[in-house]
C-alpha cells in the first residue's frame, strides 16, 4: 500500500479532530478525501505528510512510518497544502530552482515543471505579483518537482479560472496514471472527473469509503423531479412526511425523501389536496453533491 492509516486519533486538548480513522490507498489510485469544513481532512493530510504528529494510531507511506522515518516519507511525497505557503519575494523560476536544490533534483526538471504547469509566461515574475490561480500552479509545481510516488493535494484547484481548471485537472489525471493521488476538494464535478474512489469524513470519523460509481448507492434517500401546474408551496412540501429536502431547479422541483417512502404517492396526494395537477414526475438519480450532503447532514 502507498498509504496505510490505522486507528488514527488526533486530539487538541479535549477536542478530537480525528477519531479512530483507518483507510488505505494503493499505488496508482486517485482518491477523493471529502468532508465539510472542520471535518478533519487537512489534519489527516498533515499527519500523512509529517507536518503534524498523531495522538495515537499508525500511519505509513510506501512502507515507511511517518514518525520513525519522516525523511524517507517526505522524499516520496509531494504536498500542496490548502493555504499554499510560498516565498512571495522570490521569482517563479528562482523559487522552483531553490526547491529543486533542496530535493537534489536536476535543474532540467525546473523547465519541465514550468512547461507542464503552464507557468512559462509568468516564470520571471515575483510570486507576489501572480494571481491566486498562478500561485496554485507554482504550489503544484513544487509538489511534483522531485517526481514523488505519492501526491497529497489539499484543494488543488482553488482560485483557478475555467480554462486553468481544465488544464490542471488534466495534469492531475495524467499524474494519477503513474502516482498515488489523494486530493481534497469541495467540487463534486472534480471528484467524478478525477477520482477512482471516495473517502468521506465528518466530525473526525470516516462515513464511507468506496468507488465513485457505488457512492450514490450509499445514501438512504431517493429523489423525484416533479413539475406542478399552479402555485406550489415549497415549505408545505418540505413538511410532508418522509421528505428530506426540496430544491427548485430549471426543470422543476427536486424532492428528496427517505429511501423506503412512496414519494410519488405522497406528491400525488399533495397535488389532489391542493387542487393541483402534476405535469411531470420522474425518478432522479442523485449526483455526488446530493449524496455528500445527505451523508454529512445525517451525522
Amino acid at each position: 500500500m502507498s498509504i496505510q492509516v490505522t486507528n488514527v486519533v488526533k486530539t487538541y486538548g479535549e477536542q478530537r479532530a480525528l477519531n479512530d480513522v483507518s483507510f488505505s490507498i494503493s499505488s496508482g489510485e486517485v482518491v477523493g478525501f471529502l468532508g465539510p469544513n472542520g471535518a478533519g481532512k487537512s489534519t489527516m493530510m498533515k499527519i500523512i505528510t509529517c507536518y503534524l504528529t498523531k495522538t495515537s494510531g499508525e500511519v505509513s507511506v510506501c512502507g515507511y512510518d511517518v514518525e520513525e522515518d519522516p525523511l524517507e516519507v517526505k522524499r516520496r511525497v509531494g504536498y500542496l497544502p490548502e493555504n499554499n505557503p510560498l516565498y512571495l519575494d522570490m521569482y517563479v523560476k528562482e523559487f522552483l530552482t531553490f526547491i529543486a536544490g533542496i530535493n537534489k533534483t536536476p535543474k532540467a526538471r525546473v523547465a519541465e515543471m514550468i512547461e507542464i504547469t503552464g507557468l512559462g509566461p509568468e516564470q520571471h515574475k515575483k510570486i507576489k505579483q501572480l494571481s491566486k490561480g498562478y500561485r496554485q500552479r507554482v504550489g503544484l509545481a513544487q509538489a511534483i518537482i522531485h517526481d514523488p510516488e505519492v501526491l497529497i493535494l489539499d484543494e488543488p484547484t482553488t482560485g483557478l479560472d475555467p480554462n486553468q481548471l481544465v488544464e490542471i485537472r488534466g495534469l492531475i489525471k495524467s499524474l494519477g496514471k503513474e502516482k498515488t493521488v489523494m486530493l481534497s476538494t469541495h467540487i463534486m464535478q472534480e471528484v467524478e472527473m478525477l477520482c477512482d474512489r471516495v473517502i468521506i469524513i465528518n466530525k473526525g470519523r470516516i462515513l464511507t469509503d468506496q468507488p465513485v460509481e457505488k457512492l450514490r448507492q450509499a445514501t438512504q434517500s431517493k429523489a423525484v423531479l416533479v413539475r406542478f401546474t399552479g402555485t406550489v408551496n415549497t415549505s408545505a412540501i418540505r413538511k410532508l412526511p418522509g421528505v428530506l429536502r426540496v430544491k427548485k431547479t430549471e426543470k422543476g422541483l427536486l424532492v428528496e425523501s427517505e429511501k423506503d417512502l412512496d414519494l410519488s404517492g405522497v406528491l400525488f396526494k399533495y397535488a389532489v389536496d391542493n387542487k393541483l395537477s402534476i405535469e411531470e414526475s420522474r425518478p432522479y438519480e442523485l449526483g455526488l453533491e446530493e449524496v455528500f450532503r445527505t451523508l454529512t447532514a445525517n451525522t
